[in-house]
């Protein structure tokens, strides 16, 4: 059961879950399985890239169908962050999703992204693209350190 939690699963969950609605840091965990060297540093970013981009891809999917809550306690973003989000996203148009790792406005990004009904397969192109070059600055640094 360790392996599980710190192996590649644990980061493909430590991943995930930062890129959801809840508050969550995968790159420690990369950074400490990167600096262990037990890990392959490409299995590791292809490991987190895919758990990352998978995570927003539920931020699009709450987006796309569940806006209609949007004046629920529980919602998890205030009106005043889904406008921001929109117009950030109105301005930068579809290219604002390379930025969806920012740790601020990057998830209510991809919220917004499922609202607008942006076709889901550049969704993931665009989203993918963006979390994998920050996996590899993370990486590097990691490297770097060592």
């Amino acid at each position: 059961m360790d392996l599980f939690l710190t192996g590649y699963p644990g980061l493909f969950l430590s991943a995930f879950l930062a890129a959801t609605l809840l508050p969550f840091y995968s790159e420690l965990a990369l950074v400490a399985m990167a600096q262990s060297e037990r890990f392959d540093p490409a299995l590791l970013w292809l490991v987190a890239t895919a758990g990352n981009t998978l995570g927003a891809a539920v931020n699009w999917a709450l987006g796309r169908y569940l806006l209609h809550f949007q004046e629920r306690k529980w919602f998890p973003f205030s009106s005043k962050q889904m406008e921001k989000a929109t117009k950030w996203f109105n301005r930068w148009g579809l290219w604002s999703l390379l930025f969806a790792w920012l740790p601020w406005g990057g998830d209510p990004l991809t919220f917004v992204a499922g609202v607008l009904r942006v076709r889901f397969s550049v969704f993931l192109i665009l989203v993918g693209v963006g979390k994998a070059l920050r996996y590899v600055v993370v990486l590097a640094a990691a490297a770097a350190l060592t």
